[in-house]
């Protein structure tokens, strides 16, 4: 017999703010079947004031508490019976980050978990990535978000090490990542991979995949070294206005994805990478895993 059950991943990262909800099909003596059903995507950049000036200000504050509410009244309408909302980079720094998340639940009635970078990478781990990749290969998973990056490296279908970095898209847009952020990941990502031969990258975030959507490549597929050094190329000789305009790209996405390309074609540097591979997975994808796995925990 068929069920049908919906879950909802709310993804609070400090360039977007997103609302994920999928139908988890599971049938007696076949393989769960996970249905992406609606994505909401809104721009409430929270790192551009955190990094800043360490607080939410009081516009994104309203923002956020209007975003929630609109969450919480589509899931309901969709009928989920289960969700989580995990809050990343710019709500672990920001000084009245648990002041709005105690303002958020008594709002909306949406409980937030502000979660560190080694749960945010080990979230994003629960997703199928196994199913994607080659478990004889190794890879370097690399997710840039707006506040922080997170890298790990998996050989014969193993993590082996993960870590988050202070190195993000709006963080440097204004700025704030210094020259030993840069050398750290490059140290870490050299000392890591030093016993193994043949790197190929992994890339998830809302810029590798606009990306990869424009190159045109099939999934699976993934874009090379000289392709994504070109396009950084292009992007860098358009203004923020023709960005917007010949590549069809939304206000919030037209300055982060030149930062956003700079990290992964550093990473492919650094590791001797010559493919990166797009799977369109992310941190709404891991919480989602995380949810049904507490479930067949719990029966």
């Amino acid at each position: 017999m068929l069920t049908i059950e919906k879950y909802g991943a709310i993804d609070i990262g400090s360039n977007a703010v997103r609302l994920l909800i999928s139908s988890i099909h599971e049938e007696e003596g076949k393989k769960t079947r996970f249905k992406k059903t609606s994505l909401v995507r809104v721009p409430i950049r929270l790192g551009a004031d955190v990094f800043k000036s360490k607080r939410v200000s009081d516009e994104n504050i309203a923002r956020m508490i209007d975003a929630m509410q609109a969450y919480q009244l589509l899931m309901k309408t969709h009928k989920v019976v289960k969700y989580k909302a995990c809050a990343t980079s710019a709500m672990r720094e920001a000084e009245n980050g648990k002041e709005l998340v105690r303002l958020i639940k008594e709002k909306t009635g949406i409980q937030i978990d502000i979660i560190d970078g080694k749960d945010e990478a080990a979230i994003i781990a629960m997703t199928d990535l196994h199913e994607l990749i080659n478990t004889d290969a190794t890879y370097l998973y690399v997710d840039v978000g707006g506040g922080s990056t997170e890298f790990t490296i998996y050989h014969n279908g193993k993590t082996i090490a993960s870590k988050s970095f202070k190195l993000g898209t709006v963080r440097l847009l204004n700025n704030l990542v210094s020259d030993q952020i840069w050398q750290s990941v490059e140290n870490w990502i050299k000392e890591n991979i030093k016993n193994y031969s043949r790197i190929s990258l992994i890339g998830s975030g809302g810029n590798i995949n606009n990306i990869f959507k424009n190159s045109g490549k099939s999934m699976g597929k993934p874009l090379s070294f000289l392709y994504l050094s070109s396009y950084y190329k292009l992007l860098n000789s358009l203004t923020y206005e023709e960005r917007i305009w010949q590549l069809n790209l939304n206000q919030d996405r037209a300055d982060v994805i030149i930062p956003a390309t700079r990290i992964y074609l550093s990473a492919m540097k650094w590791s001797g990478a010559k493919d990166i591979y797009v799977p369109k997975i992310g941190l709404s994808d891991g919480i989602i895993k995380s949810l049904y796995n507490e479930k067949l925990k719990k029966q």
